[in-house]
């Protein structure tokens, strides 16, 4: 037993060392005296006139208290936080920490995220302003035509298809098929909502039992219901100067969240509009997800990795040795949770030491409080102007202006038009910076583990009975998948373009993408806080698998995986390789 732990810590220390590195806006020379427009600095106290913090030395403090790793900082009195702060810093010395299996929170990075004045930041931030606008459009929508509202999501995606970066994702265009979702293989076909987030279990044992169109998950002796509760339509949050400083400062507005925010007898339905998403992650338990995806497979009698054939009758049924706590149920059920709190410990790491980036709520503030005539340099504030007039010449932020004085009469002070970013949820974002996500990462992380251990070649279609289920690749059954109806209250089919079929790994990595870009539905992230969060989940996972194969002394076990970038890695007792022959994650040369 010795010899496995010191193989494994040899094994973590033979990883090549990665180099942590911010995009540099919090060091330029005007950075402090500019009140540091580009960093996270919620909750402390902000300038009613230009919306920045009024003491940029606390910002200061902030950051020595972060760097000094201990929970005490944050409350010696070194830091003066806005009287309004109510809400605490979440987790902000979580990197510190290590784990004795994966890699540790600071042996993994994020490349440094988009800077002010690049065409990305204000493709980034048009995204979620046009997220915004399409909160209340049905899921049934975003696909080419054929539905009542598809002219909104076109008209999302001729305003984005204006700025000079939409062409670099996707590569040959935007359409309303492929626009917000995720990069993975598989994630542009059929709905935009993985099935995982709507179907339940399978139950064809009793008479009258519901299909999976029921959306009730079997969880032991009880069941998971799919649905959630009814958000209020076209109300949304931090449109006003006064209540954006409100949440800025840090103050607890959660008070009375369920008179604020939902319908008053709180009906549930399937999740049918991108507010509805944006409410399933705003309080989920992060690996919420995939655990309910891991029970549907294993209700469905998913079968696991071919390379687990020969392990404990997993794979054959003439061993009379079967798989449980080894192999089975329990094993996959806990490591797809474990991996989770590996992966929120690094992305604080990269949240607090290393990037700060501010929210997209607080970029929609720099807007919004923008001086009528700034300088024409490469001043902040002259980069702030250039992505003013970038997103009303694509016609993003007429919309907004538009869409807020609606909001504004309708439900708060008639403050009229504001650039501001309209949030789902009244206290806008949690109280740490935006770069990476902690739900991306877990995603990943997540994500990872459930397609190394289960069949993901796996197909929807018909089974030999006519009944929805994950059949053998090429099978005659029909291909199947399911959206809401418009208005929630129940799944029906969604008609697949000729010769599509979903397979269990694009579903798989839809889900990754639904719950990561649910939070860009919120307004609480940008597209690549999801995009290179959720790579740092996946080596997060493979890094943890291959430490632990290690420890299977007995048998032979491979397991096999496609990455998120579309490359089949091999998992073992060699390590985690590549098809070349060559370790996904690197390691130093001997």
């Amino acid at each position: 037993m010795r010899k496995f732990r010191v193989d494994a810590a040899d094994l973590a220390a033979s990883r090549k060392p990665v180099t942590h590195q911010s995009n540099g806006e919090e060091d330029e020379a005007t950075a402090a005296a500019e009140g540091f427009p580009m960093s996270f600095t919620k909750g402390l106290e902000h300038d009613q006139a230009t919306g920045r913090v009024v003491d940029p030395a606390q910002y200061t403090a902030f950051v020595a208290a972060i760097d000094g790793g201990t929970s005490p900082a944050f409350s010696d009195g070194s830091i003066t936080v806005s009287g309004q702060k109510k809400r605490k810093w979440e987790a902000p010395t979580a990197g510190f920490v290590s784990d004795l299996q994966g890699p540790d929170a600071q042996a993994v990075t994020m490349p440094p995220a988009p800077k002010l004045g690049s065409d990305e930041l204000t493709f980034e931030m048009a995204e979620v302003y046009e997220l915004a606008i399409l909160r209340d459009v049905p899921f049934a929508a975003f696909r080419d035509g054929g539905h009542a509202q598809s002219a909104a999501v076109t008209g999302s995606v001729a305003r984005l298809s204006k700025l000079p970066y939409a062409n670099t994702r996707p590569s040959d265009g935007l359409t309303a098929q492929n626009v917000f979702r995720g990069f993975a293989a598989g994630e542009d076909v059929g709905p935009l909502l993985s099935q995982f987030l709507l179907i339940g279990s399978p139950d064809y044992s009793r008479a009258g039992a519901k299909d999976i169109t029921g959306g009730q998950i079997q969880y032991g002796a009880q069941t998971i219901d799919q649905r959630v509760p009814l958000a209020i339509p076209r109300k949304d949050f931090m449109t006003t100067r006064d209540s954006w400083r409100e949440v800025q400062n840090g103050a607890d507005t959660r008070v009375g969240m369920q008179a604020q925010l939902f319908e008053q007898d709180e009906p549930r339905r399937f999740m049918a509009t991108p507010r509805d998403l944006a409410t399933y992650v705003h309080d989920d338990a992060l690996y919420q997800a995939y655990l309910n995806a891991c029970l549907l497979l294993l209700a469905s009698g998913m079968p696991f990795d071919p390379g687990f054939s020969d392990l404990h009758g997993v794979g054959r049924d003439d061993l009379q040795a079967g798989g449980f706590a080894l192999w089975g149920g329990p094993h996959i059920l806990s490591l797809v949770t474990e991996v989770a709190t590996r992966g929120l410990k690094a992305v604080r790491w990269q949240k607090f030491n290393i990037h700060r980036r501010l929210r997209p709520e607080a970029l929609a503030g720099r807007l919004e409080y923008l001086p009528a005539e700034t300088k024409t340099d490469d001043s902040t504030d002259a980069r702030l102007a250039k992505m003013q007039q970038d997103l009303l010449d694509a016609g993003t932020l007429t919309e907004i202006r538009a869409l807020n004085a609606r909001n504004n009469a309708t439900h708060f002070s008639d403050e009229g038009e504001t650039d501001l970013l309209p949030m789902a949820f009244q206290e806008g974002s949690p109280m740490h910076p935006a770069y990476g996500a902690g739900h991306a990462t877990v995603a990943g992380a997540c994500v990872t583990i459930l397609k190394a251990f289960f069949d993901t070649s796996r197909e929807l279609r018909m089974d030999d009975k006519g009944r929805p289920n994950f059949v053998l690749a090429g099978s005659s059954g029909d291909p199947w998948a399911f959206v809401a109806s418009d208005d929630g209250s129940e799944l029906v089919p969604y008609a697949l373009a000729e010769g599509e079929v979903l397979t269990l790994e694009s579903e798989l990595n839809k889900l990754a993408g639904n719950i990561s870009i649910g939070r860009n539905m919120a307004g609480v992230h940008y597209y690549t806080d999801y995009s290179e969060s959720v790579l740092m989940g996946e080596k997060i996972a493979v890094g943890m698998l291959e430490e632990q194969a290690l420890g299977y002394f007995k048998e032979d076990f491979i397991q096999r995986l496609t990455t998120f970038q579309g490359e089949v890695i091999t998992i073992g007792k060699a390590g985690a390789l590549k098809a070349d022959g060559t370790f996904y994650l690197e390691r130093n040369k001997p």
